[in-house]
């Protein structure tokens, strides 16, 4: 059914990101104030603002707006947020006699409208609209579907509420972060590959990998097949022993993924909660890295895999690698178990044992987080979370956080706080938009100051890399981005991870230039990107670099993306970081790296300024990060470096772009000039120089797939 059914486009407006009809702007504290307005330029009767909120069950309500009599086309309405953290959908209802209504829609749609006959009354429903400027509105035919189970369309204006004390920690806003594969960053200079094969005696299932720029396994041993057990004895003093290249990056805070002892290379797997991995260094390796990081003023933060263990675990204990009983003889052969309760076992008609696993991998039994001896192990004031924070973690990455329970979550987020005096961090992995993300059967609360800090930003890639490829505009990148700024509570939004690549996605330089999944490891392992793809994909991977590093939130660098580290999927995105055999095109992308990085750092506008979006069309996007008149950023905060910038981006290899900006008004115009580009002609290169500007200085040219940064006054 067709919805765009109004004779005149303006004859009814609500921008839902615009003061003049929303303040204040964006998600609301509990117990606030929101003041809305909407202009009707035709006649009728009345106009109700119609809402729900809640989380876990919605309350529907309405209210009628009050006409405002000096211009006599302003409605307006005024909404207490809940005293609850929450969502809260709204649109607005035109209730007038048919033929008033029937002036406003195409006589052609007419039987579509939604009448109350015996009243004489037609009902026009004015709604959101995700393809508008500003968050601007549009007509539908009916009320927007918001229930869980609902489709969720037409589009409901959305207030995201947030709890009044929602407080994220400073150090994490707008901080630079790189994650790091442990076992293949770096080898320390005690590492003995003998030591390591001693392994194999215990694990037999493992490969062990002499060589360090030899290629990942696809294979496995022919007696298991694959099971992502090869290794390179990469370690936590290698990772230390790197710490002035760490710095070289302006690094603020590291994302190590597990490293608690495992059977696997990926280690989410875990076999013991309380020790670190031998093949990192263990306890001594894993105290020396603590204090180089804690001397060098690099925080970091673990990842945290507590929706299951591993089947080779001392809990699960299936395959009696562990000394005493494991929750599997627990149930299998009737022993006892401290760890039994926390797994869920069952038989089979023929007495095979069977039991509940993270989508059904066998190797990684699902734990039940509502059992409390399993919180306690985990969140209690001895447990895990705590050991770790007390050990000088700064935080904890949560693996599949939208699999975890509400209540857990909640309770882990008060450990975490309680643990490191308010400071820690707790990260979410969410795929989704977490302000309305839905899962077992229920929105989530995700994004409403209980649980997350704040969550992994794959919403960030998902429109950047598609923008920079060139299947969605910069209008569509921009209203994507401005949607996730009006949705996401502003101390969540600063903390952003806004990544490009991970160990759970394909490398970014792949897919910005690489040809499209094969999906055979064989196949992937065979389609390395060409010379020419090569080049382009660098000069594309810069643009991502730019907009992490100059649009709000935290900047994650996956190991190895600031040479442009190439790779399919796992276990293509795990290679070794290639040290001492970096190419000269490596080493290259690598300086603009650290040049960018080293602008960010000096210009503290780049990490919680405010942003404007002043202009998004085809390959061209512009953006102002600015501080206020007082040289403070969004939290009140006095910055160094430039109190404003301009942002200009051209992805198009084509074009050059034409930027005449008045520096006093803001004001922008733009022109595209048509020119042959080959990314490999270094004299077309226009490698952002960051310059300062006067209120003469207007005309900027942007050459083909490059950008520009433009600081201004002190």
């Amino acid at each position: 059914m067709k919805t765009s059914i109004a004779n005149f486009s303006n004859s009814v407006i609500h921008c839902s990101r615009s003061k003049e009809y929303r303040t204040p702007f964006g998600a609301q504290k509990t117990g606030s104030y929101v003041d809305l307005a909407i202009d009707v330029y035709c006649h009728v009767d009345e106009v109700v603002l119609c809402y729900a909120y809640g989380l876990y069950s919605l309350s529907y309500n309405e209210l009628r707006c009050t006409k405002k009599e000096a211009d006599g086309k302003r409605w307006y309405a005024r909404l207490r947020m809940p005293s609850e953290p929450g969502l809260l959908f709204y649109w607005f209802c035109l209730r007038s006699k048919n033929e008033d209504i029937e002036k406003i829609v195409d006589k052609e749609y007419h039987d579509f409208l939604y009448r109350k006959h015996e009243e004489d009354r037609t009902y026009l429903y004015y709604v959101a609209s995700w393809e508008k400027k500003d968050g601007e509105g549009k007509f539908a035919f009916s009320a927007p579907r918001v229930g869980v189970h609902e489709d969720k369309y037409p589009h409901a204006f959305q207030i995201t509420v947030y709890d009044k004390d929602f407080k994220t920690p400073d150090w994490m806003k707008g901080a630079v972060m790189y994650q790091i594969f442990p076992d293949r960053f770096s080898r320390d200079a005690e590492f003995s590959f003998s030591k390591m094969k001693e392994t194999e005696n215990e694990r037999p299932e493992r490969i062990c990998h002499e060589d360090w720029y030899e290629d990942v396994d696809i294979y496995g041993k022919e007696s298991t097949g694959y099971l992502a057990c090869d290794f390179y004895g990469g370690s936590l003093k290698g990772i230390a022993e790197k710490v002035e290249y760490l710095k070289s990056l302006n690094v603020d805070v590291l994302y190590l993924n597990p490293i608690c002892e495992a059977r696997s290379n990926h280690r989410y797997d875990t076999a013991d909660y309380m020790n670190v991995d031998p093949l990192l260094g263990g306890k001594e390796g894993y105290k020396s890295f603590s204090g180089t990081m804690k001397e060098n003023g690099i925080r970091y933060i673990l990842d945290g895999v507590f929706s299951h263990t591993g089947a080779d675990s001392k809990y699960f204990n299936k395959f009696n690698r562990y000394p005493g009983n494991g929750a599997y003889s627990a149930f299998k052969d009737g022993k006892e178990s401290p760890y039994a309760s926390w797994y869920s076992f069952w038989r089979h008609e023929d007495g095979q044992v069977d039991y509940d696993s993270w989508w059904g991998f066998p190797d990684l039994p699902n734990v039940r987080e509502d059992d409390l001896s399993y919180r306690d192990y985990i969140l209690g004031p001895e447990g895990v979370v705590t050991r770790w924070l007390h050990g000088g973690a700064s935080g904890i990455r949560l693996d599949v956080s939208d699999e975890l329970p509400d209540s857990f979550l909640r309770e882990m987020r008060s450990c975490v706080k309680s643990a490191t005096g308010g400071e820690g961090l707790v990260l979410g992995e969410v795929w989704e938009d977490s302000t309305t993300k839905i899962s077992y059967g229920n929105y989530r609360d995700f994004a409403f100051g209980r649980t997350h800090d704040t969550v992994m930003g794959y919403p960030f890639r998902d429109v950047l890399l598609p923008f920079l490829k060139g299947d969605i505009d910069a209008n569509e990148w921009s209203l994507s981005m401005e949607r996730m700024r009006e949705n996401f509570p502003d101390e969540m939004f600063y903390c952003m991870m806004n990544l490009i690549s991970s160990h759970d996605v394909p490398r970014a330089i792949t897919v910005l230039a690489g040809k499209p999944d094969p999906g055979d490891r064989q196949e992937q392992k065979n389609t390395p990107l060409t010379e020419d793809e090569l080049e382009k994909g660098m000069a594309l991977l810069r643009l991502a670099f730019f907009v992490q590093m100059t649009y709000p939130g935290c900047p994650c660098i996956y190991y190895g993306d600031e040479i442009g580290m190439e790779g399919y999927r796992d276990p293509f995105n795990r290679r070794t970081y290639p040290w001492g055999k970096e190419t000269p095109l490596q080493i290259a992308q690598l300086e603009e790296y650290r040049k960018l990085s080293a602008l960010r750092k000096e210009n503290e506008v780049f990490r919680n300024g405010e942003v404007r979006i002043l202009y998004a069309k085809g390959d061209c996007l512009i953006y102002s990060r600015n501080l206020d008149n007082e040289g403070k950023d969004h939290f009140g905060k006095i910055c160094q470096g430039s109190s404003n910038a301009l942002c200009i981006l051209n992805r198009s290899d084509r074009i050059n772009l034409l930027v005449d900006y008045d520096p006093v008004s803001g004001s922008i115009a733009v022109q595209e000039e048509e020119i042959s580009f080959d990314p490999k002609d270094d004299e077309m290169k226009d490698n952002t120089e960051a310059t300062d500007v006067s209120p003469a200085s207007k005309k900027i040219v942007v050459a083909p797939i490059s950008y520009k940064i433009i600081l201004g006054t002190k």
